[in-house]
């Protein structure tokens, strides 16, 4: 696998987003729960509701236009693709930074925080220090391959 590095855009086809949705709507739902609490888990209603959003709500070409609208890229690392936001500051001063995610969690967790870190002055504060910021989307998430193998906790992510 060659570690060039390589522009990326997010292009999630149609019928994906389709057959997500028909799939959510189908769901088979369980009884509800005997308790008022989280005490058996997660409750029905707040599930319904969740995958109502999921089906019905949530505008994925939104989320995919934000994306694309950022230098996006994939690279290898450790025979794995990695997909990654670069977003270089202006300033020829700035630092790298890498700014990595959790579980459950993704690279959109990030997005408002890009510009203040790249180009603080145009958000009020042009005394303070700028970022050349690399968000990546860790193995397994988003965009990039999922690891085929197991021993990819975090202090291996981190290695790589």
């Amino acid at each position: 696998m060659s570690d060039a590095v390589t522009a990326f855009r997010a292009d999630v086809p149609q019928a994906a987003l389709d057959d997500l949705r028909l799939r959510l709507r189908r769901t088979r739902w369980p009884e509800a729960e005997t308790v008022s609490d989280w005490g058996q888990g997660v409750p029905l209603a707040a599930l319904r509701d969740l995958c109502a959003y999921w089906a019905d709500g949530y505008d994925w070409r939104r989320c995919e236009g934000a994306l694309n609208a950022l230098p996006q890229f994939t690279t290898a690392i450790d025979d794995l693709s990695i997909h990654f936001i670069h977003v270089r500051s202006p300033r020829p001063d700035a630092l790298p930074l890498i700014l990595t995610h959790g579980w459950p969690g993704s690279v959109l967790e990030f997005l408002k925080v890009l510009g203040p870190l790249t180009n603080p002055a145009a958000h009020g504060a042009p005394d303070a220090p700028a970022f050349h910021v690399v968000i990546p989307s860790l193995p397994g998430y988003g965009f990039s391959d999922k690891p085929t193998a197991a021993g990819w906790g975090v202090e291996r992510i981190a290695q790589s």
